[in-house]
């Protein structure tokens, strides 16, 4: 296992004049192999938030699409733009969605009296339905996860995982920022 201590010798050969070829290859496989999982888990979950569920409404949704809707009906009167801020999106993908919940009667979209570009966002009777739908399918669907999780893991262990994924994500968010990574675009639902 490669801890920071680990890291300024590894820099150190690597940026060497002439860094040795087997280091490279044992090196990055040690680290290919631990992380290859995390590298699994994220495209398989990237799947699964991108493919539809019918949360028992007969809408389906996407993860993305439910959870927007969730926190449109948790803070009524949001905007796009706070949804971007949220999500870490492009004003353009937001607004797909937004568009799409609005066209499946979730969502309506009110412009503010006084200022005409100011569209505010609410639930329709059926996305505050869609919206409870889904939050009781997350608490089953959590709970059950977590559930098969701890057959295998201690509390602590799992505790623990939560921790670094907050760590890991505000490396990530870090390295977005300091590197300009541009903000996903979105990937568009197939029809």
């Amino acid at each position: 296992m490669l801890l920071k201590n680990d890291s300024s010798e590894i820099n150190e050969k690597l940026n060497s004049a002439s860094p040795d070829p087997s280091f490279i290859n044992t090196t990055f496989q040690t680290l290919n192999n631990r992380h290859q999982i995390i590298y699994e888990f994220v495209m398989r979950y990237d799947d699964y938030i991108y493919d539809t569920h019918d949360y028992g409404t007969g809408v389906p949704l996407t993860m993305i699409e439910s959870h927007t809707l969730t926190y449109i009906d948790d803070h009524p009167g949001t905007t796009v733009t706070e949804l971007t801020h949220f999500w870490h999106k492009t004003k353009g993908a937001i607004s797909q969605i937004v568009t799409r919940l609005e066209q499946n009667g979730l969502v309506s979209k009110q412009k503010k009296a006084d200022n005409a570009k100011l569209v505010r966002l609410y639930t329709t009777e059926a996305g505050a339905r869609a919206s409870n739908a889904h939050k009781m399918y997350d608490i089953i669907d959590i709970t059950k996860t977590l559930g098969e999780i701890g057959e295998k893991c201690t509390p602590e262990e799992i505790d623990t995982f939560f921790r670094v994924m907050q760590v890991y994500y505000g490396v990530i968010s870090k390295d977005f920022e300091e590197n300009q990574i541009p903000k996903r675009q979105g990937r568009r639902k197939k029809k």
